[in-house]
């Protein structure tokens, strides 16, 4: 039985650190893989790694799934490039990857990003950026419901954070579900946001708007993504800061990710002055009925999620 460490600074087989920061994670049969930002040299743009894992222990360097652009293009190094988000697109079967994409020197562009592969692994082909309805778009997060649908939460400083349904081939938005603010005195809604189904409820987890220093999460549920949404309420003990990190993702285990009892929490534990070296928080959470809560330990075995 595997014991893991909650954070933990993960390094591949090769033993360089992984680049796995503002990370999303696609299963794939029976692997894992995580899309993460390379932050090697800085917060600009140097590319989005892809590692792959079996076991949340061993990880294996894919490669770049999106690369660096020749400067000057809206993929190039000079851009502000974050959140891959990966979905498998079930009436084509492509692989869809959506970024949060930035200008040069600031972030008042605020768009989203479109690249596609016919592998997890890319490299991905970068097709376009959007604002639906010019709405500005900062952080994002994916979902896919039971019928195949697809979904982005995007948020927007001006108005909350979207939650957007996407076309059938995944490759745009076609509606503006429900934008919501968060439980920041109301002002902003949730960045960071994650969506995700258990017994027909949904469960969506965002972070407060503090930069780069960590807060206590918050969540909300529904049993329509329509609403009405519940308050927003914290998923942790007030005045832990989500122990030191910010959510990423929530991972079903089980079979079926939309009926699973066993879930994983993702999340980044920043060190602003040194992003290449920022560990991940991996911790297993629990969803119970209108309740998400996640617990403090050092560290934990497989059998704590269903292995």
């Amino acid at each position: 039985m595997a014991l893991h460490h909650s954070s933990t600074l993960f390094r591949d087989i090769d033993g360089v650190v992984a680049q796995l920061h503002a990370i999303s994670a696609l299963k794939v049969s029976d692997t894992w893989y995580f899309y993460g930002e390379n932050k090697v040299d800085g917060a600009h743009f140097q590319g989005m790694s892809c590692y792959s894992t079996h076991d949340f222990l061993t990880w294996t360097n894919e490669g770049l799934a999106l690369p660096v652009g020749p400067k000057g293009t809206i993929t190039g190094p000079e851009h502000t490039i974050e959140r891959p988000r990966v979905f498998r697109c079930p009436s084509t079967g492509q692989f869809v990857m959506y970024v949060h994409v930035e200008g040069v020197g600031d972030y008042s562009f605020a768009h989203i990003g479109v690249a596609v592969s016919d592998t997890p692994t890319g490299p991905f082909e970068f097709r376009s950026v959007l604002q639906f309805r010019g709405y500005q778009s900062r952080d994002i997060g994916c979902f896919t419901d039971e019928d195949g649908t697809g979904y982005l939460l995007s948020e927007d400083r001006e108005h909350g954070t979207h939650i957007y349904r996407l076309s059938q081939d995944y490759l745009s938005i076609v509606e503006d579900v429900i934008c919501l603010r968060g439980a920041n005195e109301g002002r902003f809604g949730p960045e960071a946001p994650i969506l995700v189904k258990r017994d027909g409820r949904y469960y969506w987890c965002g972070s407060n708007l503090t930069g780069w220093d960590c807060n206590d999460n918050v969540y909300t549920t529904s049993t329509n993504l329509y609403g009405p949404w519940s308050n927003w309420n914290l998923f942790v003990p007030r005045g832990s800061k989500t122990y030191n990190s910010q959510c990423d993702a929530i991972l079903p285990l089980d079979a079926d990710p939309w009926h699973s009892r066993h879930f994983l929490y993702v999340g980044d534990q920043w060190k602003p002055n040194d992003l290449g070296n920022s560990p991940l928080l991996l911790l297993p959470i629990t969803l119970d009925g209108s309740t998400l809560k996640l617990e403090w330990t050092d560290d934990w075995s497989d059998e704590q999620i269903g292995k």
